[in-house]
């Protein structure tokens, strides 16, 4: 009955804007517009849905309560970081190994806390 997750939200001031920088950096594509948001499809089928923003943003940090960052797998983690790192992406720190994992943090242009990841081994 339950197949999973179908998309993650997020609100953002400008979500054209967004939506696009999602397309530039990480290679999404507009799948869908409607009433000022957007559907962007990365390569792998995960949708994120970029709605409209209202009030202000307050500040958060990585183990505040509620979702704190997306995870973009990637299967060359150096190619993908220095791509980025061209595109003049503000990165949190240097890339690391936790596990046998490679990642690094960054953030999009509204702020939110991505990161990329490059697997050892699947998940189970």
């Amino acid at each position: 009955m339950f197949e999973g997750l179908e998309h993650t939200a997020i609100a953002s001031p400008e979500p054209r804007k967004l939506a696009q920088w999602y397309v530039d950096h990480l290679g999404f594509r507009i799948n869908h517009e409607s009433g000022g948001g957007f559907f962007i499809r990365a390569a792998n089928g995960g949708l994120i849905e970029i709605i409209p923003a209202r009030g202000t943003r307050t500040e958060s940090t990585m183990h505040d309560p509620g979702l704190r960052h997306l995870a973009i797998g990637v299967s060359d983690f150096d190619r993908a970081h220095a791509a980025l790192r061209e595109k003049g992406v503000h990165f949190l720190g240097e890339p690391y190994t936790h596990m046998g994992n490679r990642l690094v943090f960054f953030t999009d242009c509204d702020g939110n806390l991505v990161h990329l990841i490059q697997r050892e081994r699947p998940l189970p």
